[in-house]
This record gives structure tokens, sequence and C-alpha cells, in this order.
């Protein structure tokens, strides 16, 4: 019998770097998709799935996601004299139950398996979610949930491990995480192998790793001690490699569609889908935004 994934991770310490100078004071995950940040968007899909625990490894200056994930009492207050009730209940529905956030930091750019291995406390001896808050999903046509939802699915069909995939173009692959494919269940797979951002023209398949992960605790040994990998970090890519030579790994063919808000591009594609899904706004940006096109 499987132990049931209650705990999830969010890696949030990068810089943001690629957006400066939007990022010198507001960490990148606060970016806002239409009306919240790009964090509550990754958090909403973890809630979704069933997530209770929610474990948030921070850097300098990223203070403001734990304010944001807190009672703010001075808008609260504002917002019921004003009889702002919407906005209020909207506020309270989002905020995650007293005890259900925990915060670590992670003190130096150590790469994504370091980040993760900080967690380890907090995370204990249970099997556990990993979520990349640069990857914001939307859920596909099968209305069988969010990217998380469907991995939490697999996993209790399969146990062990699960990674995300999706599938991006054989010229894209040298970009990405790629992994082997092995049994094929249909929506899911037997993975045999891994690699991080293989040369052109060497992927084992055009299948990437998309940001989401389910992992058991006996990785955090695995990153204490594996060496540095590419880009002089410690890889989560090649803790897993090494967990696979004892641990099943599957993966999920996301049903739905990712954005990667790490990029610019990415970020303002995010922007105009969750507008145009939006059932406050939709209308009008739809006509704006022919507007815009139509005057190109």
């Amino acid at each position: 019998m499987t132990k049931r994934i209650r705990k999830a991770v969010f890696p949030v310490a990068g810089l943001g770097t690629r957006f400066l100078p939007a990022t010198k004071s507001v960490p990148k995950e606060m970016l806002t998709i239409v009306d919240r940040p790009v964090l509550q968007h990754v958090v909403d899909e973890a809630r979704e799935a069933g997530i209770e625990h929610f474990i948030f490894v921070t850097g300098r200056n990223k203070a403001v996601i734990e304010d944001h994930f807190d009672i703010a009492y001075e808008l609260d207050d504002t917002l019921q004299k004003r009889g702002k009730l919407k906005e209020y209940n909207a506020l309270k529905e989002q905020l995650p139950p007293a005890g259900a956030t925990s915060f670590t930091r992670q003190q130096a750019p150590l790469g994504l398996g370091h980040a993760i291995w900080c967690a380890r406390e907090l995370v204990g001896d249970e099997p556990f979610a990993v979520l990349l808050p640069d990857m914001v999903t939307m859920a596909g046509a099968q209305k069988s949930g969010r990217c998380l939802a469907q991995c939490i699915a697999a996993y209790e069909k399969h146990g062990g491990n699960i990674i995300a995939v999706e599938e991006v173009a054989p010229e894209e692959t040298h970009q990405y995480g790629i992994v082997s494919i092995g049994k094929d269940f249909g929506g899911s797979f037997e993975i045999t192998g891994m690699v991080e951002k293989p040369p052109k023209g060497t992927a084992p398949s055009n299948s990437i790793i998309s940001g989401r992960y389910l992992l058991g605790p006996e990785i955090f040994p695995i990153l204490e001690k594996i060496e540095k990998g590419a880009g002089g970090e410690i890889q989560l890519t090649d803790g897993m490699k090494a967990l696979a030579a004892t641990q099943a790994f599957h993966g999920v063919r996301f049903d739905g569609k990712t954005y990667d808000c790490g990029s610019k591009l990415g970020f303002l594609t995010a922007n105009v889908a969750f507008a145009l899904a939006s059932p406050e706004v939709a209308g009008p940006f739809k006509a704006e935004l022919k507007k815009i096109l139509g005057s190109l």
C-alpha cells in the first residue's frame, strides 16, 4: 500500500535575473498572472491535488512570500469596513490553514537538488511532491485535474517515484532534462533512464521533465553525498538517476498545458492564456487583443 502524498516542496530561492529590473525588489515568484502571483497558481494546483503541508525553500529577500501566505489584518479589516466582501472572502479561501506552511532557507545557490535537500527535516520519512514554481499548468480537455493531480493518480496506480513529462520538438531536447521510455501504459510509462540537457541529436526521446515530481524520502541521503553536476550545481536529475538504481520511476504524460514563467515569452503567454480562460475578463480582453493584432 502506498503512503499518501501530503507534503509538497516549492524551491523559491532563485534570483530571477531574467526579469530584472522587475525582480530587483519583487521575487520572480510574486510576479502576477492576471490577478494572482505565479506562485499562488502553483500552490492552488497543489491544494487541488490534496496537498496539506506546503514547504517553501526560500532565500534572501523572499520574506514577501511568507507574508503572502499569512493573514493581512489591516487589509482584511479595511475590506470588511468598505463592504468588499467578495475580495475579503476570496483572500480567506486562498489562505492555507494555520500550521500548513513551513519555510526554510537555501543559504547558497547550489542547485535544485540542494534546494530539495534543504527541506529534508520538514519532509521527514514520507514521500513528497516537488513543484517548480516557474512552471504554471492548465488542465487539458480530459478534465483530469492539473498536472500534480494526474501525477498523484499515477502514483496510486504504480507507486514508486513519478515524473511529469511533456513532448517537445526533437531539435529542442538539448535544452531540457530528457527521459528514456520503457513499458508503456498509455498515459504513463516506465522510465528507464534520464539525462540532463543531452547534446543535440543524442536524446533518448523527446519527452522532457516538466517540473512536477513525486519522490521517496530516500532521495535525501543521495542528494547529501552526490557530486556537483551540470553548471557546478547539485542536480536533482543526478539524484533521481542514482535513486532509480533501487526504486522504480514512472513518467506521466501531462494532459494539459505548461507555461514556463521563468522566461519572458512563457510568462507573457501564460498571462494571455489565463486571461482568455477568465470569466471576468475573457470577453473584453479578447476584444482588445484583436484590436492590437489587427493593427500589426
